[in-house]
């Protein structure tokens, strides 16, 4: 799958470009981040990682607001975020730590594999908040394409 299939199959849709919901959606990845924290250390790691991820996707999501398009599939937001960094807009490490979660999340909800590891959900929570941060930059250091 590539970026246009994402607009050929509807999965990215156009929309009107909405800074208000850019804000509320950075403020939600904030909010799942916070609750993650609380638990973690309750040592319930696979809620854990649905929760900071929800943080990453939020964030991402955020981007997809500022510029008028609505999302139906994680993976074209992760390829939405990739043409940033093709235009040189946002660092390499951004998209590829959003996939290393998303992957996760993904793994996690639809087989059967091992729950993750308190490890990698700190990895998770410890990267999040620049994350998130670095994603708030670049929707306002950017115009939207």
């Amino acid at each position: 799958m590539n970026l246009e299939d994402c607009f050929e199959k509807s999965l990215l849709r156009k929309t009107d470009p909405s800074d208000a919901k850019a804000k509320r959606s950075l403020e939600q990845a904030r909010v799942w981040v916070d609750e993650e924290k609380q638990t973690l250390d309750a040592g319930a790691y696979r809620s854990g990682l649905m929760a900071v991820y929800m943080g990453y996707f939020h964030a991402a999501r955020a981007v997809l607001f500022r510029d008028g398009l609505r999302e139906k599939s994680h993976i074209c937001i992760e390829l939405y975020l990739e043409d940033y960094v093709r235009r040189g807009e946002l660092e390499e490490e951004w998209t590829l730590l959003y996939r290393r979660l998303r992957s996760a999340r993904h793994l996690d909800q639809y087989s059967f594999s091992t729950p993750p590891t308190e490890d990698e959900v700190e990895f998770a929570i410890g990267h999040a908040e620049a994350f998130i941060d670095r994603i708030e930059g670049l929707l306002w250091e950017t115009d939207s394409p």
